[in-house]
């Protein structure tokens, strides 16, 4: 009888489309790396934070990896954010980043995003509510979300106040007169805030309260997954600076930011690309020469990062076996290629890794319907042309109607 859960992991490979299953699966594969990633998630358990990078080459195995670490992170019942970083969730501006990380956001065991529902079982007079309202009294550079957070669990009886608050809470961040009213009509009492809130200045309290309240809640910590940095290389020269400055929120995180582990993940290309070829060291000695912190740490980090290198050819033998069993598993057979005709199909088809793994699935798909395979190579690639048509004369269209 054919196992659906292989067939699903055969099928997300063959497409080449990055699966959480694959990424459970599929796990083996550069123990170095994969055990300096488990430090840094026993350090977020013991309420440490740290964050890292890693380089690799397009199709080698950088959003694989990410997904690797989800299902670990999941399996240490810690919450997961993976997140694709682009100009609708840039790193430059933290306060539109934040609500594509919430909305991003996995709590273990859930295949939908979300957890302020966790806030719904809390009462203002909650043992875990009221350290998290001590937290955010005291302990964030604004105090909003004091009020905001005790307005919140008391109004969850009330739809439009909730909505409001709730809004906020995601990303739709109200100014802080507007908090002080909905806080003044529950409470009956004044909010006497140190500091007006501003978007663009505290936004990562928000994050330092998410931190907070995760770890309140039970969990073990907080995985934060950063997909496709490279494409923050777009930006223009300063709000690259903004990047890596927000980038070393996460990658040298205040204290605040609770049992938290980042990981950033950029093509192997973005040094060259973009910080040598867009001239970033001068760029930063132009536009911050008396003050380079911490934007000079965070390039130096990134030029010295951790490279994905090529899987060795035991390691991508290992994986050729897994993929094998996966599809007889998927498809009920038995198939008749060795390991070794499938790793010299793999030898024979590039030198990316998705294009050689696809080629091994490609190889089975064809022995499993037609009984035998053909060996796959790249022909020549067709250079596309832009050319426009020749628009046809009225007196042709009136013959051809003929």
């Amino acid at each position: 009888m054919p196992d659906y859960e292989a067939r699903h992991i055969i099928e997300a490979m063959r497409s080449g489309v990055p699966s959480r299953a694959v990424g459970r699966c599929f796990s083996e594969a550069r123990p170095n790396l994969m055990r300096h990633i488990q430090e840094q998630l026993d350090r977020a358990e013991q309420g440490h934070s740290s964050g890292m990078i890693v380089r690799g080459r397009y199709g080698e195995g950088k959003t694989h990896l990410l997904n690797t670490v989800l299902s670990m992170a999941y399996e240490r019942n810690m919450v997961v954010t993976m997140l694709p970083l682009s100009m609708e969730s840039p790193m430059d501006k933290l306060h539109v980043l934040y609500p594509a990380i919430v909305s991003h956001t996995y709590l273990p065991g859930r295949e939908q995003p979300g957890f302020l529902d966790r806030m719904r079982g809390l009462s203002v007079t909650a043992p875990q509510s009221l350290e998290l309202q001590e937290f955010a009294r005291d302990q964030l550079d604004c105090d909003k979300l004091y009020y905001l957070f005790r307005g919140y669990l008391k109004n969850l009886d009330n739809d439009e106040a909730e909505f409001m608050l709730r809004a906020d809470l995601e990303g739709g961040f109200m100014s802080t007169a507007a908090v002080k009213r909905i806080y003044r009509s529950t409470f009956h009492e004044i909010a006497k805030t140190r500091v007006n809130f501003a978007k663009t200045q505290h936004t990562m309290d928000y994050l330092f309260f998410l931190s907070r309240f995760f770890r309140t809640m039970g969990y073990q910590g907080w995985v934060i997954l950063f997909d496709e940095a490279e494409l923050m290389g777009r930006l223009a020269k300063k709000a690259r600076m903004n990047f890596y400055r927000n980038m070393a929120s996460f990658l040298m995180p205040d204290s605040r930011l609770a049992n938290t582990f980042s990981l950033f993940a950029f093509t192997d290309s973005y040094v060259s690309e973009v910080i040598e070829h867009k001239h970033d060291w001068r760029n930063l000695e132009e536009l911050y020469p008396e003050d380079p912190e911490p934007m000079r740490s965070v390039m130096k980090q990134i030029e010295n990062s951790n490279q994905l290198v090529p899987l060795s050819q035991e390691e991508v033998r290992r994986v050729i076996r897994k993929i094998r069993d996966f599809h007889a598993a998927a498809y009920d057979w038995q198939p008749g290629e060795s390991e070794d005709e499938l790793l010299r199909v793999a030898d024979n088809s590039g030198y990316l890794l998705r294009t050689r793994l696809r080629a091994v699935i490609e190889t089975l798909d064809q022995d499993y319907q037609y009984g035998s395979f053909q060996d796959i190579s790249v022909g020549e690639l067709q250079k596309e042309t832009y050319a426009e048509e020749e628009t046809p004369s009225l007196d042709a269209l009136d013959q051809w109607g003929r």
